[in-house]
Formats: C-alpha cells, sequence, structure tokens
C-alpha cells in the first residue's frame, strides 16, 4: 500500500514561464510526483510576482527569458521581499554571461530546460530543504566563461593567492565540487566521508571566502580563479 504523504511533506510549486506548452508540460510532468503540488501558474514577470505574493509557495520555477520584466529581475524582486522562497532558474541558454547573471541573482538553483522531470523533481525537494543546485552544464560554462591565464603563478594577485591560502587542501577540493552543483551527499560519496564532515568542509568554505551561500561560493572561485 502506498503511504500518503502528510500535507507538510507536499512542496508548493509556482511555474513562470510565457510559453504556455512549456508551463502545461512542466505542470503535468511534476504534478506526477507525490512531493509536488503545482499551486499556480503565470505567463510573465508582474503576473507571476502576484500570484507567489498571494499563493506563498515554497518554490518557484522561474524561465529567464520572460517579456518585459525578465527573470533575473523578477527573482531580484522577489528576494528582496521575500527570501524564503526558493527560485529555480530554468533557461534554454548556456551563454557565459547570462549563467554568472543567474548566478547574482539569489536564486537558489539554476538548470537548463532539457532536464529531466526526474531530475527536476529531485533538485526542488532539495532546494525546499534548503539546499543549492547548479546544472553541471551550467558549471561548465561559467567555468568557461572565466578561462584561468596560462601563467597562474605570475598572474595570480594578492588576494587570490590569500584566499587561497586560507584553504585546506581538502577544502579546495570540496570547493571543485561546489563549483559543479554538487550537493553535501554527492561530496560526501565523491570523498568518501560522512554528509556531516562534508557539511563541516562547506561550512569552513563559507567563512574563508566571506561569502553566505554555496552559489556564491562557486562564482567567487571561478571570478578569482581560486580553483
Amino acid at each position: 500500500m502506498t503511504q500518503t504523504m502528510h500535507k507538510k511533506d507536499v512542496i508548493s510549486v509556482v511555474i513562470v514561464e510565457d510559453y504556455k506548452l512549456t508551463r502545461v508540460g512542466l505542470k503535468s510532468a511534476l504534478n506526477e510526483y507525490e512531493h509536488i503540488n503545482v499551486v499556480g501558474e503565470a505567463e510573465d514577470a508582474d503576473q507571476g510576482l502576484k500570484m507567489i505574493n498571494s499563493l506563498q509557495p515554497d518554490v518557484v520555477l522561474m524561465d529567464l527569458g520572460l517579456p518585459g520584466m525578465n527573470g533575473l529581475e523578477a527573482t531580484i524582486k522577489l528576494k528582496e521581499t521575500q527570501p524564503n522562497i526558493k527560485v529555480i532558474i530554468l533557461t534554454s541558454h548556456e551563454r557565459g554571461e547570462e549563467v554568472i547573471a543567474a548566478l547574482g541573482s539569489g536564486a537558489n538553483a539554476y538548470c537548463l530546460k532539457d532536464i529531466t522531470p526526474e531530475t527536476l523533481s529531485e533538485v526542488i525537494k532539495n532546494v525546499a530543504d534548503g539546499a543549492c543546485w547548479v546544472d553541471p552544464a551550467v558549471s561548465s560554462v561559467a567555468l568557461n566563461f572565466f578561462p584561468k591565464p596560462e601563467n597562474v603563478t605570475l598572474l595570480q594577485s594578492t588576494e587570490v593567492q590569500d584566499a587561497r591560502a586560507q584553504l585546506t587542501e581538502r577544502e579546495l577540493e570540496v570547493l571543485k565540487h561546489l563549483v559543479k552543483g554538487k550537493s553535501n551527499t554527492e561530496i560526501a560519496k565523491e570523498l568518501i566521508v560522512s554528509v556531516h564532515t562534508a557539511k563541516a568542509h562547506v561550512c569552513s568554505i563559507l567563512q574563508k571566502l566571506c561569502v553566505d551561500d554555496r552559489v556564491q561560493a562557486a562564482v567567487k572561485a571561478i571570478k578569482e580563479n581560486i580553483i
């Protein structure tokens, strides 16, 4: 017998996407999962922000390329007033400048639209639980957008050297996994350590880099060539 989930275990989701076919497809696919309930859908940012304010969902799926106010602008505006609502950016673009802009918007996850429904459902669950997630393809684009100089030793700034010097070899290894968008559980498996240990490394990295979250740590690592 299938166990009925408690209401508090169901994640409420609002979809903000201008293409109706995409909205319908997302809603239909996500509502197949017991832990997700799509409670609303909007075709532009203005309508979406009003709906979010009214429905107070746990998670918002925000299209990057909305007409008028785009998804990044909408995310920044939303986070200014309701920082606890989680935002997942959906995009079909892999341009480096857009990826970096997305990383600075305050969103909690960044997904390409070719993501599978199963993976997206897991991202929604993890983000609702407080994690951040970056599509591995997006991470690669971000890394390519900030290529490392050939002569790293000569061209490194004092600040970059100081930031790297503060991190242990293990923390640098963990930071590389953060840039790839891996969760604490995935990092723990890669390093063959406990999830608690992986989380402790992540917390130490955030403190040493003077950033608030995993995404900011990844952005700083990329922009300043720390890894």
